[in-house]
């Protein structure tokens, strides 16, 4: 009788970890929603500024006017910060390194670009919170990426 034994040419490819998994699909659905809305708003800026400023009289919604003030160029940066995102969450996916750093490097980004585009005198602390909580469940999957 035959023994069928493993080619040994064939990689073992290496488990991701169910926390990792979870953090790049939350990350693929939350980025790539931002992406695409931003990208959108960016592209059809002038229908959505009168879109926003109905809405904005009629449910008096102070933060509407405030997202008016940047302009489409804070949208279209922020489609390109999300694209950003969600090429790092790619690269983690895939158990690069790279992609951490990649994708820490983005949220920065992404943390500091209403500062800019709003003359803000601080960042978010929702924004810091959920960065930074990404960030480090991120960095403890780092061991099982090369």
């Amino acid at each position: 009788m035959e023994e069928i034994q493993a080619n040994p040419n064939e990689e073992k490819k290496p488990n991701r970890p169910n926390l990792l998994n979870i953090l790049c699909i939350l990350t693929f659905i939350g980025s790539g929603m931002n992406f695409i809305s931003s990208l959108m708003i960016s592209v059809f800026y002038d229908q959505f500024t009168i879109l926003a400023d109905s809405i904005s009289k009629s449910f008096h919604l102070p933060e509407l006017d405030m997202i008016l003030e940047g302009k489409s160029t804070f949208f279209a940066v922020s489609a390109l910060i999300y694209a950003g995102c969600i090429s790092g969450a790619i690269l983690m996916w895939r158990l690069k390194k790279a992609g951490f750093h990649v994708y820490t490097i983005f949220q920065i980004l992404l943390i500091l670009s209403p500062m800019y585009f709003f003359h803000l005198p601080s960042p978010s602390l929702f924004d810091i919170i959920l960065s930074g909580g990404f960030i480090i469940l991120y960095s403890s999957n780092l061991k099982y990426m090369s």
